[in-house]
């Protein structure tokens, strides 16, 4: 008659198990599709609309920067930086919680061993009849557990996990980005502030040859004392600028110290005449920003999450359906534990649906619809900014071309007007106010156009960073 129960039993437990692996397939879980967004053709502000799906951003930071300098300072940052190395312990952490989603399918298996000693009162059920009250009771236990995923919870569970892994990941592709991009218009800041400091120095060379020449021709009696003084003066100017631009070098090596995850120093650099782009700059149809911007990427991916999780809420509405089993070896002597006599089983099966639970589950699921719609929100937030970096950074580019022409024409004419300016002084014809002036005016030029010469670099490295390259 036992035999014929237990049979029965584990009939039923395999007609569960059955059960529970065909409804595996019943999932009201839905999946994620890509929500539309606004109209990307209009995401960047230019005439010229890009047709051409290849993107700049897709060309290596090695490839794009020719400068051996700067591209050993990249690979140093990229290895030493301490935001890069923070991103990758984010992406070892969210890759364990991915491990954990992915065995959301496996049963949960414990082992222990126990031993219980119990002293029976007198006047208890079966105290009364027992001369010895106390007993010792020996087991050593296996529990297993196994959850079936009748409604798509552990597999949404599992692609939420999957979702927050590729987030962490395109953060840290975003880190990488900006980096490359900051390293770089660090340098060329270097650069652009070597260049002003020779403009300086050589400013300093021939004002200190001009108060000689003024003193001379005071002497002579063509100038006033007024004039050799006002030549001191913008002597000495002169010389405060310079330690006005050393000091920016010693703070800029400084910058680019930490961004490369090291102490203060001279770094060694080439010079910002030297400095050219060989590849074109191709934007790319808006679309491309989806794939090659990491932090619209990482967007997307948490918009995937959330819908996920929200797939996980709405699922606790639904009855669950686990199997748990227990056996194991179980006596009140412990030399007869392992005997055949001790061994015991237990299998149970069953649905459990949630009723009241002190609205818990309804307020999960209002919270993950909520945090879904942000995510969204956040998502078409992050495209439009990167839309608009782009159009920005072209216009930048742009309009430093041009400008850059401009004051290439500019220090020319003031360079001249100084020139003449100072032989007109020493014939008598001009007056030493109009050499001062052209002298000032001819620094400022060189130095502007130094800055524009900076500018349009950093334009195509704000356009290259943009665009979402960097990373590769």
């Amino acid at each position: 008659m036992k035999s014929i129960l237990k049979r029965r039993n584990l009939s039923k437990a395999v007609l569960l198990l059955v059960v529970a692996v065909t409804l595996q397939s019943c999932f009201v879980a839905k999946d994620y599709a890509r929500p539309e967004l606004v109209e990307t053709e209009a995401l960047y502000r230019t005439d010229n609309l890009p047709t051409d799906s290849i993107s700049i951003a897709e060309v290596s930071w090695k490839t794009l920067f020719t400068d051996q300098y700067l591209q050993q300072y990249i690979e140093e940052g990229l290895q030493n930086n301490m935001d890069v190395r923070i991103a990758i312990q984010q992406m070892v952490a969210a890759e364990a919680y991915a491990k954990q989603g992915k065995a959301g399918y496996l049963p949960s298996l414990d082992i222990g061993a126990n031993v219980t000693h119990q002293e029976l009162s007198k006047n208890s059920q079966f105290g009364a009849f027992l001369s010895d009250r106390s007993t010792d009771q020996f087991d050593v236990t296996a529990n297993l557990s196994w959850e079936a995923d009748i409604w798509g919870k552990i597999r949404s569970n599992k692609r939420a996990t999957q979702a927050g892994y590729l987030q962490s990941v395109a953060g840290h592709q975003a880190v990488k980005t900006q980096l490359v991009s900051s390293i770089t218009n660090t340098y060329y800041n270097l650069l652009a502030l070597d260049a002003q400091l020779e403009v300086t120095k050589q400013t300093i060379a021939t004002r200190e040859s001009s108060v000689e020449t003024i003193k001379a021709l005071k002497d002579a009696g063509q100038v006033t004392q007024v004039a050799v003084d006002q030549n001191i003066a913008q002597y000495n100017s002169a010389k405060a600028l310079q330690v006005d631009i050393e000091t920016a070098i010693f703070k800029t090596e400084n910058m680019l110290s930490i961004l490369l995850g090291k102490s203060g120093q001279h770094f060694e650099r080439s010079s910002l005449d030297v400095q050219q782009f060989e590849q074109e700059l191709k934007l790319g149809v808006p679309a491309t920003l989806l794939s090659n911007r990491p932090d619209v990427m990482a967007a997307e991916y948490n918009l995937i999450q959330s819908f996920e999780l929200t797939n996980v809420a709405r699922s606790n509405f639904y009855p669950s359906l686990k199997l748990t089993a227990s056996g194991g070896f179980q006596s009140l002597e412990l030399d007869k534990l392992l005997n055949a006599n001790s061994l015991f089983a237990t299998i149970i099966g069953g649905l459990t649906q949630p009723l009241l639970n002190q609205r818990s589950l309804k307020t999960q699921r209002e919270v993950a619809i909520a945090q879904q719609e942000q995510s969204l929100l956040q998502f078409k937030k992050t495209l439009l900014v990167a839309g608009n970096e782009v159009s920005n950074a072209l216009f930048t580019y742009e309009s430093e071309a041009k400008k850059y022409e401009f004051r290439k024409s500019e220090v020319e004419a003031l360079r001249t007007a100084e020139a003449n300016s100072e032989e007109l002084l020493k014939s008598g014809y001009a007056n030493y106010l109009d050499l001062l002036t052209a002298r000032q005016s001819a620094l400022s030029a060189e130095l502007n156009i130094i800055d524009s010469k900076l500018q349009q670099l950093v334009s195509i490295v704000d356009l290259y960073e943009a665009l979402g390259g960097g990373w590769r």
